[in-house]
């Protein structure tokens, strides 16, 4: 499984640091070049071209919501391929969607993709810190899909990464709950929550 991130911002950064910390190649890229952040977060890092990191299996949006139509036009085809829709599209009129949940909006332009909601709920500084809280339990991560396997797979790396992942279903039920619309934050946007293993609260 390759992965990809585009856009090295603050959140995107985050999750780089993510994956460097358990030890996962992953390929990165933005609309400005990236070599220097990449190799001061570590060598697992891949500095690429957009055109190059879109060929990844998993591929992770962190880059400006109104940045979509052009990362989707830079893939000759998504069909398969899973997407982790990072973005917020706080201050975008709902009319503007169609009415849809952003991530529903993204999906309509990457036909094929299997997208998924997870990374977006957190504040960077917040998901910089890790997966581990000060109180010892696993930072959750919430994440949402149409599509079930796409979220379980999801649901594996964000494990994978050291979150407690926390599956919400589809996109316009429990996803909602993690979606900005228009200038309302969800209801679980900024919510640092933590998942403690039972066997070490006995």
């Amino acid at each position: 499984m390759s992965y990809a991130i585009i856009g090295l911002g603050k959140i995107g950064t985050a999750i780089a640091q993510a994956f460097a910390r358990q030890g996962i190649e992953v390929v990165v890229a933005g609309r400005r070049p990236v070599d220097a952040l990449a190799a001061q977060i570590g060598p697992l890092l891949i500095p690429q071209r957009v055109e190059d990191a879109v060929k990844a299996d998993v591929v992770v949006l962190t880059m400006p919501f109104a940045a979509h139509r052009q990362i989707a036009r830079a893939a000759e085809s998504w069909q398969g391929k899973i997407v982790i829709d990072a973005t917020n599209a706080f201050g975008v009129p709902p009319e503007e969607l169609g009415g849809l949940p952003s991530t529903a909006a993204i999906a309509q332009v990457l036909p094929g993709a299997k997208v998924v909601k997870a990374f977006n709920h957190l504040p960077a500084d917040i998901l910089a810190q890790g997966p581990t809280t000060p109180q010892g339990g696993r930072r959750v991560v919430f994440l949402s899909s149409d599509d079930e396997a796409a979220s379980a797979s999801v649901a594996a790396l964000v494990d994978r990464l050291g979150f407690a992942p926390i599956e919400l279903g589809k996109l316009d039920e429990g996803g909602l709950l993690i979606q900005a619309r228009g200038n309302t934050w969800g209801r679980l946007i900024f919510q640092d929550l933590a998942k403690f293993d039972s066997s070490k609260c006995q």
